[in-house]
């Protein structure tokens, strides 16, 4: 629960000027973690579930203010939560604001756990609902099939890099789920905080994705070696020998890098300690493709290229 917490709340994602867009139900935001823990022992409710997470997308052309949709997050925390303490966290690093909404599974009230089931997400998506149309907001309309499209060519990626690109915006979100994450499991739940669905299945070679949008797209079409699904096992592999600490911001020679040079420290370990887990081997690529996904990385982020980068792109 507390890296759930620490993942909904970053400063990058809920600071307006120098106002933070978190606030609490039934809770201060700043102690909220500690108030829900001391409720669970208060009513010695420790094991099992210890939160649902809910995420409440708003559309671009409702034009809505982030004071706005964080107060209608409370609005909808308070009807359909409100015995419970909630974690309210306003998002604003997208293309369309959204509220990531962290309940306590035990009441503050009475001590009574909280279970949820498809008739509770039927009636939570009605409520919801209502507070839109109250405000005049759009509502979601029923689940449309999307068909896949066809893979995005050279020219089109890079075209991308100039503009909006919902590839562009699938890397963005990996690298922030890796952040918080030291295994498969935080991984895929990181993701599907922001709405993403992740294939990942031991009998299968690749990762697919599916998108907030419908589109799908397997670890190899990212253009870069670390998301592939045998690297991300190894980066794993050694986050859960080295004792990762989520929060860790990606390192300037990319997470990939950090597992190279992580695992040469290792290296040395073993010498010492006979006893220690054995690693993967590290990941093998050239310079060159090194140098080619860094300056992809600087373009998609719309920084611009030193002088011996941009002729190494441009041989």
């Amino acid at each position: 629960m507390a890296g759930v917490m620490k993942y909904v709340v970053q400063r990058k994602k809920t600071m307006l000027g120098d106002r933070w867009m978190v606030t609490g139900h039934n809770c201060v935001a700043q102690s909220s973690y500690l108030e829900m823990v001391t409720t669970k022992r208060r009513f010695q409710k420790t094991d099992g579930r210890q939160f649902y997470h809910f995420v409440q997308s708003f559309s671009a052309v409702d034009d809505l203010t982030p004071q706005e949709v964080n107060a209608i997050g409370i609005e909808f925390a308070q009807k359909q939560f409100p015995d419970y303490e909630v974690l309210v966290a306003t998002h604003m690093d997208t293309n369309h604001l959204h509220n990531h909404l962290v309940v306590n599974s035990v009441s503050c009230a009475d001590g009574r756990k909280l279970h949820q089931n498809a008739a509770d997400l039927q009636r939570h998506r009605q409520v919801n609902d209502e507070i839109c149309m109250t405000h005049g907001l759009s509502v979601l309309e029923p689940p449309k099939k999307h068909t896949r499209k066809r893979q995005m060519r050279s020219g089109e990626y890079q075209a991308g890099l100039r503009g909006d690109s919902w590839k562009l915006d699938l890397i963005q979100a990996i690298n922030e789920a890796l952040e918080y994450a030291d295994d498969r499991e935080s991984f895929i739940e990181n993701m599907e905080y922001e709405g993403y669905e992740v294939n990942w299945v031991p009998t299968r070679k690749h990762i697919t994705f599916t998108c907030p949008n419908g589109r799908k797209c397997r670890d190899s079409s990212l253009h870069d070696e670390t998301f592939l699904k045998e690297n991300l096992e190894k980066l794993f592999a050694y986050r859960q020998a080295t004792g990762f600490c989520p929060g860790t911001l990606e390192p300037d020679e990319g997470w990939m890098g950090e597992l190279a040079a992580g695992l040469v420290q290792l290296g040395r370990a073993l010498e010492r300690e006979a006893d220690l887990p054995q690693l993967p081997t590290p990941p093998v690529w050239t310079d060159s493709k090194l140098r080619r996904r860094e300056a992809l990385k600087k373009l998609a982020m719309g920084q611009k290229l030193s002088h011996d980068t941009d002729q190494q792109q441009t041989m």
